[in-house]
C-alpha cells in the first residue's frame, strides 16, 4: 500500500512539474510573439513615416511650383509659364513608384519595404511582375514578400555597409509565381532545414516559420541556399 501511495505521489509530482514547465514555455512563447509583433509594428510605422515624408515633400514642392506659375501669369508671361509647366511635367514623369508589378497588393508591400531598405543605404536591385489574380490570397502574398524582405534587411544590417545588398526577382516560371531574394549575410549555415528554422530565435525565426507555413499551405516550393556572404531564398507558388 505504501509503495502504491509513493508511486502515485511521484506521478502526481511529475504531472505538476510537466504542467509548470508547459506554463513556463507557453509564457515564454507568448513573450516572443509579443516582441515579434511589436517589431513588425515598428517596421510598419517606419514605412508609413517614410511614405509620409515623401508625400510631404511632394506637397511642399507643389506649393512652390504653383507660386512660380502664378508669378509668370501675373506678368502675362504665358510662354514662360508654359515652358515651366512643360519642365514640371517632365519632372513628374521622372518621379515614380519603384514597382508597377501589375498586382496592386504586391506593389503596396514592395514599394513600402524596398523604399525603406533603399533609405537605409542598402543597395537594391529589383525586377518584379505579378499577375493581377493569384491562387494565393492577398494577405498571404504580402506576408511572404514582407517577411522575405524584412529578413534580408535584418541580415544586411549585420554586414559592413559597403557590402550590403539585396537582389529581388519576382516573375512567372513554369506557370507558377517565382520569388527570389538574394541578400548579403555574415552567417554561414551548412544545413538549412527545420532545425535551422527552429534554432533561429527572435524575429528572423518567426518570419521563416510564417513563410514556410504559407508555402506548405499552397503546396508550393521553397529552397534556401547559404554561401559565404550570400543568402538566397527561392519560392514557387501556384497562380
Amino acid at each position: 500500500m505504501n509503495m502504491i501511495m509513493m508511486i502515485l505521489s511521484i506521478l502526481f509530482l511529475l504531472a505538476v512539474i510537466v504542467y509548470l514547465l508547459y506554463r513556463t514555455i507557453d509564457r515564454a512563447y507568448d513573450r516572443q510573439i509579443a516582441a515579434y509583433q511589436n517589431k513588425l509594428l515598428k517596421n510598419q510605422v517606419d514605412e508609413v513615416h517614410n511614405l509620409y515624408l515623401t508625400m510631404r515633400g511632394w506637397r511642399h514642392d507643389y506649393h512652390n511650383h504653383m507660386q512660380s506659375v502664378k508669378a509668370y501669369l501675373a506678368m502675362d508671361s504665358l510662354d514662360e509659364a508654359k515652358a515651366y509647366l512643360d519642365r514640371l511635367e517632365q519632372d513628374l514623369d521622372d518621379i515614380d513608384l519603384l514597382f508597377h508589378t501589375g498586382n496592386i497588393n504586391a506593389d503596396a508591400i514592395l514599394n513600402s519595404k524596398i523604399s525603406l531598405a533603399v533609405k537605409r543605404g542598402i543597395q537594391v536591385d529589383y525586377k518584379a511582375t505579378v499577375p493581377k489574380e493569384l491562387a494565393v490570397s492577398d494577405i498571404d502574398l504580402c506576408v511572404v514578400i514582407g517577411n522575405l524582405i524584412d529578413n534580408a534587411v535584418e541580415a544586411c544590417e549585420k554586414v559592413d555597409p559597403e557590402h550590403q545588398f539585396i537582389r529581388l526577382y519576382i516573375g512567372i516560371l513554369r506557370r507558377q509565381l517565382y520569388v527570389s531574394v538574394t541578400n548579403a549575410t555574415s552567417e554561414v549555415v551548412r544545413k538549412l532545414d527545420e532545425e535551422y528554422i527552429t534554432t533561429k530565435r527572435g524575429d528572423h525565426g518567426h518570419g521563416l516559420k510564417r513563410i514556410n507555413n504559407i508555402v506548405n499551405k499552397y503546396d508550393g516550393y521553397i529552397n534556401r541556399k547559404n554561401e559565404p556572404g550570400v543568402f538566397v531564398t527561392e519560392i514557387m507558388l501556384p497562380i
